[in-house]
């Protein structure tokens, strides 16, 4: 039997509708979106989660205006170096070649956030004399970072540690052979340091065979106003 006319005009209709859904399924339209939702029975493909945005030092939020963001890492054992990162830039890593066992410190003014001096200091088998002679000179404001690599106290002697206390250091009065150590103080500084972190070298809980583990600590850190005169 031989379609009539409106009949065959319906059916034209409808594989034109077909190969049209039929296309956008196969290149992704948005009427194809909506066949495979209505096939796949309502569920549809998880939206990738946004990347979190990175901010300076890797810190998980921003700094305020007039501070500068910081994250200190500790050496791992006697194995991998510390690091020094300051406004987004490594002061002191093992792939910048600049780290050492014991002490290692960078100098920062404190005004303008400028970088004025990375330096080591073996605390094993070197001459603390060397150490002293670095900080008793210090100008007002200047930021001290500090992170320990392997051992930062065993040549540590008392003028040492009180420079440090004067710097804002509390944990330096009780810092021990391979103790890990990171520190953040200032010349002048009227309070405590917030920023700094010990680890006591312990058999009963060190992460490695003879050290505890390594210590990281970020935040941000006001800018000292110039000084009048």
């Amino acid at each position: 039997m031989r379609l009539t006319g409106p009949l065959r005009a319906a059916a034209v209709l409808l594989l034109v509708g077909l190969t049209w859904l039929l296309a956008n399924t196969l290149f992704g339209g948005d009427s194809g979106s909506s066949l495979r939702h209505f096939f796949s029975g309502g569920s549809e493909e998880p939206t990738p989660e946004p990347r979190p945005r990175r901010y300076k030092c890797g810190l998980s939020a921003p700094c305020p205006a007039k501070h500068l963001a910081f994250r200190l890492v500790s050496g791992a054992a006697n194995v991998i170096g510390p690091k020094i990162c300051l406004e987004d830039k490594m002061l002191v890593s093992s792939v910048k070649n600049n780290v050492g066992r014991g002490l290692n410190i960078a100098l920062v003014n404190g005004v303008t956030g400028e970088l004025l001096e990375t330096k080591t200091f073996d605390m094993w088998a070197g001459d603390v004399s060397d150490l002293l002679k670095f900080l008793r000179p210090l100008h007002e404001g200047t930021l001290v970072f500090v992170a320990s690599f392997d051992d930062a106290a065993t040549k540590m002697n008392d003028e040492a540690r009180r420079l440090f206390e004067e710097l804002g250091s509390t944990a330096v009065k009780e810092l021990a052979f391979r103790d890990s150590w990171v520190f953040v103080g200032a010349k002048g500084i009227e309070n405590k340091s917030p920023f700094e972190q010990r680890m006591k070298n312990s058999k009963s809980s060190n992460k490695y065979e003879g050290w505890p583990e390594s210590l990281e600590m970020d935040g941000c850190i006001p800018l000292r106003p110039p000084l009048e005169g």
